[in-house]
C-alpha cells in the first residue's frame, strides 16, 4: 500500500489534487460526496476481505511472515 501512495502522491501535485476535488463537487455536489465516500470505502473493505480469503492472500501473508522473520534474524545478528 506504500508504493501505491507514494506512486499516487508522486505524480499529483497539490494543483491537481484540488483540481479533482472542485471537479468532484461540481459534478456531483456537496450532499452526494459523502455517500460516495461510503461506497468507496465499503468497495475498498470488501476488496480487502476477497484478497485476504483467497489463496493468493493466503500465500502472501506467509511471504510477509517470512519477510519479517529473515530481517529479525539480520537485526539480531548485527547487534551481536
Amino acid at each position: 500500500m506504500e508504493i501505491i501512495n507514494t506512486i499516487v502522491l508522486g505524480i499529483l501535485g497539490g494543483p491537481e489534487i484540488i483540481l479533482i476535488v472542485l471537479a468532484i463537487l461540481i459534478l456531483f455536489g456537496g450532499k452526494k460526496i459523502p455517500e460516495l465516500m461510503k461506497g468507496l470505502g465499503k468497495g475498498i473493505k470488501e476488496f480487502k476481505n476477497v484478497t485476504s480469503d483467497s489463496e493468493i492472500g493466503k500465500e502472501i501473508n506467509d511471504i510477509k511472515k517470512e519477510i519479517n522473520s529473515v530481517t529479525d534474524n539480520i537485526k539480531n545478528s548485527t547487534k551481536l
